[in-house]
C-alpha cells in the first residue's frame, strides 16, 4: 500500500494523539505553570507531528530524515518534561501513564521509520 499522506503515517497519527493527551493533562496545571512547564510541554509535542509532516514533503530523503530526528528530539525533551511534571506532582495519574505509553509509542516508531529511511537512496517523491 502506498502512502497518500503524512497522515497515512502511524507515528503521525500517534503523535497527534500524544498532543490532545498532553493538552488535557496540562490543562489541570497550577496557573502558575502556564508559561512554564505547560507552554514547554505544549510546544514539544505540537512539534512531533509537525516536523513528520514536514519532513514527508521534502524531496529528498536525507532532509526527512533530519525533520524526523528534530521530530525524535522533541519526542524526548517531552518525555523528560512529563517525567519532571510527574515528579513536581508527585501522583500517579493516569494522564501521565496514558502519556508515557504513547510517548515511548512515537519514539520507537521514528527510530524504525529513521533506520528504514537511511537505507534508501533516492527521492522520496520522484512525481511532483
Amino acid at each position: 500500500m502506498k502512502l497518500q499522506s503524512y497522515k497515512d503515517l502511524i507515528v503521525w497519527q500517534k503523535s497527534m494523539e500524544l498532543v490532545e493527551e498532553i493538552y488535557k493533562l496540562t490543562r489541570s496545571f497550577p496557573k502558575s505553570e502556564v508559561y512554564g512547564l505547560v507552554s514547554q510541554m505544549r510546544r514539544a509535542a505540537i512539534t512531533i507531528p509537525s516536523n513528520i509532516a514536514e519532513g514527508y514533503r521534502r524531496k529528498h530523503i536525507k532532509e526527512y530524515i533530519q525533520f524526523l530526528y528534530v521530530a525524535n528530539g522533541s519526542a524526548s525533551e517531552l518525555e523528560t518534561q512529563i517525567d519532571i511534571a510527574r515528579k513536581l506532582e508527585e501522583t500517579k495519574d493516569l494522564n501521565y501513564l496514558k502519556c508515557e505509553n504513547l510517548i515511548n509509542e512515537v519514539l520507537k516508531m521514528l527510530t524504525v521509520l529513521i533506520s528504514k529511511l537511511e537505507t534508501k537512496r533516492y527521492p522520496l517523491h520522484p512525481n511532483p
